[in-house]
Parts: structure tokens; C-alpha cells; sequence
């Protein structure tokens, strides 16, 4: 048997996984990511950590095909990051640095780029080549998969779909220093935001109160049929269902697969999100499905791994 490792290497813990070249995870865990002085220990404890794994299992490393990487920041082909900022990175090789540290072939890619590639292969987006997936958490990421490959661009930022602008006229600034981007008003931050613009106009009765205002409990109030949560749910669908069509245009993607903390609200996110990009979409993108990611907080891990089986 073959064996690869994939990584996942967050702001706050590092999660592995090692499994078989034909995507089986025999095994999985997390190490802390240690981020003094410039994140320095991050990619020796991760080497230090596969090779323990490998002594523990008893597997020859000429039967190991490499270990792949997924980190929160830019990365360009050639596996250079340019800064990540919640590690403390500045622009250097990161999978030169890996194959070096653990003796194995060693590539790297961006986080949302690579757990895009984990639901095109073992996830919500299985059985399709052109993928885009969109993560709905506390801010809004992306990963454009075009006939199997991530699209990374010229310097990384290939795939920052929560940074496109979409509305004219907005006075708040976004985290990215830009105003009107796609995350301020669809991530989970974005969908409170609205909700509470909202609720402070509303005279009639609602579910939400002014101290719980969440995007979950926006989606439970559209389960339950609140005419508020209702608005606050088209508001948001009218929103990245238009981003997503512009997407298309560009991609012409089979399937988007959305994933993040919103997506928990199951399928009835769905159906806000797909009247519009049906709206907005160029008829010959209209076809485009749109699913749910699967593999939650493991997509990074099974992406990552699939970057070495190449």
C-alpha cells in the first residue's frame, strides 16, 4: 500500500491525517500550531510529527508518496506563501522548506483552495472536474477548481471570492480595507450585520431578539417560518447568488459546493442562493449545480493530501 499525508495547518491547531493514495484516512490528529517567533516550529512539528507517525505505524517511507499542506494565506505553484499573517509567516518556500524537514515530496497550496480540492474528491463536489467551493464562516473563502487543477494565480489570491465587490455605496470598511465586498454582507458576520439593521426597522413580532441575532438563529427562524428571518435570508440569497453568477461568467464551474458554519443550515440555504443565480447567471452557466460540502472540518486534511497524488 501507498500511503500520503495531508495538513491542515490553522491559526490554532494543526490537523493530519494520514491515509491511503486512494483517499482512505487510516489515521488522524491534531498537534498545536506553536507560533513564536514567526511561526518558526510550525513546519518542524508538523515533520516531526509525520515522522513519529511513521515509526509508530511501521511504514517503509519508500512506500510514502509525499505529505501536502494547506495554510491560511497566498501560495503560488511553486508552493512559495506570501505571508501568512495568523501564523506569523513572511513570503518564503514553505513545500521546499517541508520536503526538506521530513525528506518526503512536500506541496503546500491555501487553505480554501485546498479543501475545495478535498469535496472534488472525497466530498460534496465528487464525481466533477470544474468546482468552485465557497466557505460561509466568519468571513467568506473560496477555492476554483477548473478540470481537476486549483486555480492559485499569479501570486496566490486565485480563489479570494469574499473580496469581490458587489455593492456601490458602502461606508463600512471590510477586513480586507475595501468597501462593499461579498463577505461583509454573506459570511455569518454579514448575515448578523443584516439582521440587525432589520431589526431595528421592524414593528411586527419575530423569533430574533437583540440579543441573539446570529446567523443561525436567522436560519431557524426561517425554518420556523419568521417573516424577518425570511428577508434577512433573501437579502443574503439575492446577494451571493448574483456574486456566484459573476463567478460563472469567468469559470463556468459544473458545481459549486458550499461549505462553512452557515452551510449547517442545510438546504434551505440553498434555496434562497439559487433563484438569483438563476436571475443573474449567462444562460450558458445556468446549468451549475449547487450542493452542500460533506467532509466538514476534514475537507483541508483529504485536499491536502490529494495535492501530492498527482
Amino acid at each position: 500500500m501507498k500511503y500520503v499525508f495531508g495538513v491542515d495547518i490553522g491559526g490554532t491547531t494543526v490537523k493530519m491525517g494520514l491515509l491511503s493514495e486512494n483517499g482512505e484516512c487510516l489515521d488522524k490528529w491534531e498537534i498545536k500550531t506553536v507560533k513564536d517567533n514567526g511561526g518558526e516550529k510550525i513546519l518542524p512539528d508538523v515533520a516531526a510529527s509525520i515522522k513519529e507517525k511513521i515509526a509508530e505505524k511501521g511504514i517503509d517511507i519508500a512506500d510514502v508518496i509525499g505529505v501536502g499542506a494547506g495554510v491560511p494565506g497566498p501560495v503560488d505553484s511553486k508552493g512559495v506563501v506570501h505571508k501568512a499573517v495568523n501564523l506569523g509567516w513572511d513570503t518564503f518556500n514553505a513545500a521546499e522548506t517541508l520536503s526538506k524537514l521530513t525528506g518526503l515530496k512536500a506541496m503546500i497550496g491555501n487553505d480554501a483552495n485546498v479543501a475545495a480540492l478535498g469535496e472534488m474528491w472525497k466530498g460534496g463536489g465528487a464525481g466533477y472536474a470544474d468546482v468552485v467551493m465557497v466557505t460561509l464562516g466568519t468571513g467568506v473563502g473560496g477555492g476554483i477548481i477548473v478540470d481537476g487543477k486549483i486555480v492559485s494565480g499569479s501570486s496566490g489570491a486565485g480563489g479570494e471570492i469574499g473580496h469581490m465587490h458587489v455593492k456601490d455605496g458602502e461606508t463600512i470598511a471590510c477586513g480586507c480595507g475595501n468597501f462593499g465586498c461579498l463577505e461583509q454582507y454573506t459570511s455569518a458576520t454579514g448575515i448578523s450585520r443584516t439582521a440587525s439593521e432589520m431589526f431595528a426597522k421592524w414593528d411586527k413580532s419575530t423569533v430574533l431578539t437583540k440579543d441573539d441575532l446570529s446567523a443561525k438563529a436567522v436560519f431557524d427562524g426561517v425554518k420556523a417560518g419568521d417573516e424577518l428571518c425570511i428577508e434577512v435570508a433573501k437579502e443574503f440569497g439575492e446577494t451571493l447568488g448574483k456574486g456566484l453568477a459573476l463567478i460563472a461568467a469567468v469559470v463556468n464551474p459544473e458545481v459549486f459546493v458550499i461549505g462553512g458554519g452557515v452551510s449547517k443550515a442545510g438546504e434551505i440555504l440553498l434555496s434562497y442562493i439559487t433563484p438569483s443565480f438563476d436571475k443573474y447567471a449567462f444562460h450558458g452557466c445556468k446549468n451549475a449545480k449547487m450542493v452542500l460540502a460533506t467532509l466538514g472540518n476534514d475537507a483541508g486534511m483529504y485536499g491536502a493530501a490529494k495535492l501530492v497524488i498527482e
